[in-house]
């Protein structure tokens, strides 16, 4: 609340605020500094402030514009205004969390809530709108209308996560946020798609075991089931519905089942039934079908990446197209399975058999895909005539990917349909394709090595094109995205040791040195040229090592910070990495930045291990508390992709293991197993080496 009077009686400052509207015990917060601000009003006088370390008062209006924007745009979604006279947000430099909905005071990390014009990414800016809008949706939905126990988490913050890109949409709706909302349900599904995963619904017995379940079944599943529904049910039903669930049940509590009332009774659907079925058990369908005598078959089975079948069953809203998006449909598959005669659907009987199906349209449900060979084979001829939109490009090569990983389709198949996005357009597809990349290069590796130079080559092939219509420089009036491409594609390049890549990103780091405003290295590329850098560096040959340390320690900006951190380990000498993770320890690195640092080069991996296994205890000590640990584990844990070294990491934690850790733990070792398994699989695969290099000298 606002401050009522301050008094100074010699040392001692006493300050009085207004009183508080009720509100939970953990929205609480008191912050204490020396601080620059910079201040705005919305529209019915709410003051607005953004609370920065002294000197930074710039970077701060950026985030003070977007808060204000997104508290008038909340009160119209909601039906409801913000309930305090005043919102302040603080940068803080030390923060375990990204961000904290505090009531009334908004705790960030520096890098969520500051933008510098000259020396922030693309990324960084729209990290800054998501994270604004997230932390303010809770001020309705979760500080105004509180979950009854941490089993309901997800409520804040699935739906935290899902508003945040409404309101992103409709503040800068030329960044398509919503293709990039598919980020999210990818994530959800990588995780889901373990055995050793929870339900959304998650029973908490005690509020310490809460900080495991900040996850992305909390958040990205959570965000991705509403967004499902919210599909379903139509967005001005839902929107309504919403509004009146946030006036009922104004300053108290409510669960998950007190949602779903609000929606069933606005929409008139069976909403708790429908949604039981995707918060109460863990996992999702993979949905197959199949094309037979003009009917479609669909079938429906629990996916686990590890290849192996769940025993789940779900409502799932299907949606799909035949041909064109004019004829869509949709309907719920309630059964195991279910038959369809395709000439009801559609518009010109006009033979089926030869027209493209996609199923999920718009990638709204969270579900996996399985198409026949016949199906896919006329998919994969849409996306390489560009047919079907960004969404459903992203969603088939997605589920290709997942299917491929749980052996349930060979990396022939899935590299043939990859070869199908050359010149593919779009950001949020072509940054799936890159991480995909990253994925089968390290698997490809640890199956074959003989075959990593034909990868590399197809994968350069395969983004070059994009890069050189980009170039390095940013063009006078591009957008947003194109800024945003530019970085990860190069940084691809970089990844895959293309020769020119590495040399331009050399000349261009150099450049920066002598002058850190160098026109020839604008933030968005800062990154692939560091990434570039490091590639070449070798225990003989450390000079740019150095350097890279040198503008680490100069600059004050934590997002260069990061970025700087989250490039060194990209190193392939293993001694280098070594030095890197003892840096992650200094008192040069702040704890909650350390984790940045932890993914590695593949032939790093076993050095980070050790080095995990030395540093265990200080490890544990320093990052126990907070979520962090989780991170040590996973990402230094889960890349490995042999049996016998699932088994050392079992045999090390097993007298060292704590409750903060235990479920992220299994989830780990259970990715090196499914690793292994793939590994296995692509080395026993018949024409793996023809479609390679097949694919690597196509043009």
């Amino acid at each position: 609340m606002l401050i009522v009077e301050e008094n100074v009686d010699g040392h001692l400052k006493t300050v009085s605020y207004q009183e508080s509207p009720i509100m939970s015990t953990y929205l609480v917060a008191v912050v204490v500094g020396l601080f620059d601000y910079v201040e705005d009003h919305t529209s019915d006088g709410v003051r607005v402030r953004v609370y920065c370390q002294v000197g930074k008062a710039n970077q701060g209006k950026f985030a003070l514009s977007v808060a204000v924007r997104t508290l008038e745009l909340y009160k119209r979604y909601f039906a409801m205004p913000y309930s305090l006279p005043k919102l302040d947000m603080v940068a803080i430099p030390d923060l375990a969390f990204g961000a904290m909905e505090n009531y009334g005071l908004v705790t960030y990390r520096e890098v969520a809530l500051l933008y510098d014009d000259q020396h922030s990414a693309a990324a960084n800016k729209q990290r800054v709108v998501t994270a604004v809008a997230h932390e303010l949706a809770h001020q309705w939905f979760g500080n105004l209308v509180t979950m009854e126990w941490w089993t309901h988490l997800w409520l804040n913050e699935g739906f935290a996560t899902w508003v945040s890109y409404l309101a992103s949409d409709s503040l800068f709706p030329e960044w398509k946020v919503w293709t990039q909302f598919l980020a999210e349900p990818t994530e959800g599904l990588k995780l889901d798609g373990l055995a050793e995963s929870h339900p959304i619904e998650v029973e908490v017995n005690h509020a310490g075991e809460s900080t495991e379940i900040f996850d992305a079944i909390s958040y990205k599943k959570g965000a991705s089931v509403i967004r499902m529904l919210q599909s379903y049910l139509g967005a001005e039903c839902f929107q309504r519905s919403l509004a009146s669930y946030i006036k009922k049940y104004a300053g108290s509590n409510a669960k998950t089942q007190d949602l779903w009332a609000a929606l069933e009774e606005g929409s008139g659907e069976p909403v708790n039934k429908l949604m039981n079925s995707w918060t109460k058990q863990k996992g999702y369908p993979v949905v197959s079908v199949k094309f037979k005598d003009q009917n479609l078959v669909f079938e429906q089975s629990q996916f686990l990446s590890s290849g192996s079948h769940g025993d789940g069953q779900w409502i799932v809203p299907i949606t799909f197209c035949c041909g064109s998006y004019d004829v869509r449909k949709n309907f719920l598959l309630q059964k195991k399975s279910e038959t369809l005669d395709i000439k009801e659907f559609l518009s010109d009987k006009r033979d089926a058999a030869s027209a493209w199906i996609k199923i999920n349209v718009d990638q709204t449900g969270f579900y996996r895909v399985k198409y026949d060979e016949d199906l896919a084979v006329k998919l994969r001829y849409a996306i390489e005539n560009k047919y079907l939109s960004p969404t459903d490009r992203f969603g088939i090569l997605d589920d290709s990917f997942a299917l491929c990983m749980a052996r349930q389709q060979s990396l022939s198949s899935l590299l043939t349909l990859m070869g199908a996005y050359r010149g593919e357009p779009e950001y949020i597809v072509l940054s799936n394709l890159i991480n995909i990349s990253y994925k089968v290069a390290t698997i490809a590796a640890d199956a074959a090595p003989e075959l990593l130079d034909y990868v590399k080559q197809f994968f350069i092939s395969l983004f070059q094109p994009t890069a050189e219509m980009l170039g390095w420089e940013p063009k006078k009036g591009e957008g947003h995205l194109d800024a945003m491409l530019r970085g990860e594609i190069l940084n691809a390049l970089a990844v895959f040791e293309h020769d020119l890549t590495l040399n331009e990103a050399n000349r261009r780091f150099l450049a920066f040195l002598g002058d850190r405003n160098s026109p020839l290295l604008p933030p968005d590329i800062r990154k692939a040229a560091y990434v570039a850098v490091m590639q070449k560096v070798s225990t003989s040959n450390r000079l740019n090592y150095e350097s890279l340390l040198r503008v680490y320690r100069e600059t004050d900006l934590s997002e260069e910070k990061t970025c700087i951190l989250s490039s060194l380990a990209f190193c392939p000498d293993p001694d280098i990495i070594l030095e890197v993770m003892n840096f992650l320890l200094s008192s040069e690195v702040r704890s909650q930045d350390a984790v940045f640092g932890l993914a590695v080069s593949k032939e790093g991996r076993e050095n980070a291990w050790t080095w995990l296994k030395v540093n265990w205890e200080h490890i544990s000590e320093v990052w126990g508390s907070s979520h962090l640990l989780t991170r040590f584990v996973s990402t230094i844990v889960s890349p490995f992709a042999s049996f016998e070294k699932a088994k050392e990491i079992e045999e090390f934690f097993a007298t060292r293991t704590k409750s903060s850790i235990a479920r992220t733990l299994k989830q780990s070792i259970e990715r090196v197993h499914i690793n292994a398994n793939w590994v296995q699989s692509i080395q026993n695969e018949e024409h793996l080496v023809q479609t390679l290099k097949k694919l690597a000298q196509r043009k």
